[in-house]
């Protein structure tokens, strides 16, 4: 089962919406097969498994991290390739929350005669696909909060200043990250202020879908994301947005989407509505600070990765990771759980999931 999830991560960044999957076929303790789901659209891994076989497979035990499909869909069921097979015993990471499937392919194996254990290094299974197992059931994209500060909270110095804050090692995780995910959002003063491409810079890494949150239409239409043509760009705004611009984003190949006001901004919880629709499964917010904390308020954030620096800044004019409002009480503070510390030498990596979250 490792082995089949340390190939299943061969597919990171290309099978979105699909979730990553691996498969490995073993047969008097002896591997004859194994293949992950390569990209969207294409085979399953336990097809991909079956035409990378050494042996013949019948009486073999396949192993796979994720629930095999039962029914049709862009390709045939696998577990009617795994019972015209023969195979014997499947061994399962976690069960398919998807509707179409869950527990269909269990009780069709077994009905089959096949000898079905489930729950296999499950809660690494059901990680790997945290971003598929939230959006297969809710329809809405799984929101990873990223921020890089200082020791001291900062990300930026009195003057503004905020180029590089943490090493060029963390920023190449980021962008591993990037390339992850469906989509990147950011909120319209980032634009303004960096101009930013936003895209995806590791080899055959691929460029998110770009989002700016923008509710009253700011962006500039010679801004990078707009005339770069580099990924789709997607502007996020309100009924308050002015309707030339809106009709000269779009002649500049933008999509916007229009969502109702709250509080004369965009209605988060809506748009995450709406970008599920299009197939948006997954999203890395890269702020700034207010959109940030308007994320956390609206509660469309799954998950929180906070860069640390060994740095101080201080000052009290020095911006902070989350702005906003803020929280008035601590009896009313946004409450984490299962938080990991890791080093990216020399940073510390803080990763934490929202305690109360739609997962």
């Amino acid at each position: 089962m490792k082995l089949a999830i340390k190939i299943s991560k061969k597919g990171v960044g290309k099978v979105n919406p699909n979730p990553l999957v691996g498969a490995v076929i073993v047969k008097d303790n002896k591997i004859i097969g194994q293949g992950y789901h390569e990209y969207y659209g294409g085979n399953h891994a336990e097809v991909n498994a079956f035409e990378n076989l050494s042996d013949n497979p019948e009486g073999a035990t396949i192993y796979v991290t994720l629930e095999p499909c039962s029914h049709y869909g862009k390709t045939p069921p696998c577990v009617d390739k795994i019972i015209d097979n023969k195979i014997s015993k499947v061994v399962i990471g976690t069960l398919d929350p998807n509707p179409l499937v869950q527990g269909k392919g269990v009780k069709k194996l077994k009905e089959a005669g096949i000898d079905v254990i489930t729950g296999i290094l499950e809660e690494e299974c059901k990680e790997l696909n945290e971003v598929f197992m939230k959006y297969i059931v809710t329809k809405k994209p799984f929101v990873v909060l990223k921020t890089a500060m200082t020791l001291d909270g900062k990300i930026a110095t009195a003057s503004g200043e905020s180029k590089w804050i943490t090493s060029d090692k963390s920023r190449k995780e980021v962008h591993k990250l990037r390339n992850e995910l469906s989509a990147i959002m950011v909120g319209v003063n980032t634009v303004i202020k960096d101009n930013p491409k936003l895209t995806c810079r590791i080899e055959g890494g691929k460029n998110p879908v770009r989002i700016i949150v923008d509710s009253k239409l700011r962006i500039p239409t010679t801004s990078e994301v707009v005339v770069d043509n580099l990924a789709k760009t997607i502007v996020a705004t309100t009924e308050l947005a002015d309707k030339e611009k809106i009709l000269a984003l779009e002649k500049l190949g933008v999509k916007v989407v229009i969502t109702k006001s709250k509080n004369n901004r965009v209605n988060l919880q809506s748009l995450m509505i709406e970008l599920g629709k299009i197939g948006i499964d997954g999203i890395l917010l890269e702020g700034g600070a207010t959109l940030s904390f308007s994320a956390l308020e609206e509660n469309i954030v799954d998950k929180i990765q906070v860069y640390i620096a060994p740095k101080i800044i201080g000052g009290e004019k020095s911006k902070t990771s989350i702005g906003g409002q803020g929280i008035k009480k601590l009896s009313d503070a946004i409450e984490l759980k299962d938080m990991t510390v890791k080093s990216i030498s020399p940073d510390l990596l803080v990763e934490a999931y929202l305690r109360g979250g739609e997962k």
